[in-house]
C-alpha cells in the first residue's frame, strides 16, 4: 500500500476545499447584501424622517410647541438607531455563526485524514513504533479537546455578549422613553 496521495484523493480534496471556499465566499456576500439593503432602508427612512421632522418645525407656532415637537422627536430617532444596531449585531451573528459551522466542519474532515493516516502509517511502520503512533494520536485527542472547550467557551461568551447587548439597547430606549415622558410632563 502507497502512503503517497493518488490523483483522486486529490482531486477529491481540491473539489472539497473549493466547495468549502464557495460556502464562505457565499456566506460573506449574503451578508454584505443584507447589510446594504439594511443600510439603503435606513437612509431612505433617515431621508423620510427627516423631510417629516423638518416640515413639522416649520410649522411651530411658539417655544412651548418646538420644546414638546423636540422632546416627541427624540424617542423614534433613539428606537430606530437601537434597531439598526441591534439588525447590524444580528446579521454579523449569523454570518460568524454560519462561517464558523463551516471551519468546524473543516476541523472534523481533517481530523479524519489524520487519523487515516497515523492507522496507514502504523501498519506500514516498523515492529516497536506503536508507541510513537499512540503517543501521536493521544496528542492530536488533546489538541481535539482543547479546540472543543475553546470553541464552547467561545460560543459561551458570544452568547453573553448577545444576552448583555440586548439588555444594553433595552435599558437605552427605556431611559429614553422615560425622558421624554419626564420632558413632556414639564412641558405640559
Amino acid at each position: 500500500m502507497s502512503n503517497f496521495v493518488t490523483p483522486e484523493q486529490f482531486a477529491a480534496t481540491n473539489k472539497a476545499n473549493i466547495e468549502t471556499l464557495l460556502t464562505l465566499a457565499n456566506t460573506a456576500f449574503a451578508s454584505a447584501e443584507r447589510l446594504a439593503a439594511l443600510n439603503l432602508n435606513t437612509a431612505r427612512s433617515l431621508l423620510e424622517d427627516g423631510v417629516a421632522n423638518t416640515k413639522a418645525m416649520l410649522a411651530v407656532k411658539d417655544v412651548q410647541e418646538l420644546m414638546n415637537l423636540q422632546t416627541s422627536l427624540a424617542q423614534p430617532i433613539v428606537e430606530k438607531a437601537v434597531a439598526y444596531a441591534r439588525s447590524v449585531y444580528e446579521i454579523t451573528s449569523q454570518s460568524q455563526e454560519e462561517m464558523g459551522k463551516v471551519f468546524e466542519g473543516q476541523v472534523a474532515e481533517m481530523n479524519k485524514g489524520v487519523a487515516s493516516a497515523l492507522d496507514k502509517a502504523a501498519k506500514s511502520a516498523p515492529a516497536g513504533s506503536d508507541v510513537a503512533v499512540a503517543a501521536v494520536k493521544s496528542a492530536i485527542a488533546a489538541a481535539n479537546s482543547a479546540y472543543d472547550s475553546m470553541n464552547k467557551a467561545a460560543k459561551q461568551v458570544a452568547e453573553m455578549t448577545e444576552a448583555n447587548v440586548a439588555a444594553a439597547t433595552n435599558a437605552t430606549v427605556k431611559a429614553v422613553n422615560t425622558t421624554a415622558k419626564t420632558a413632556g410632563k414639564k412641558a405640559a
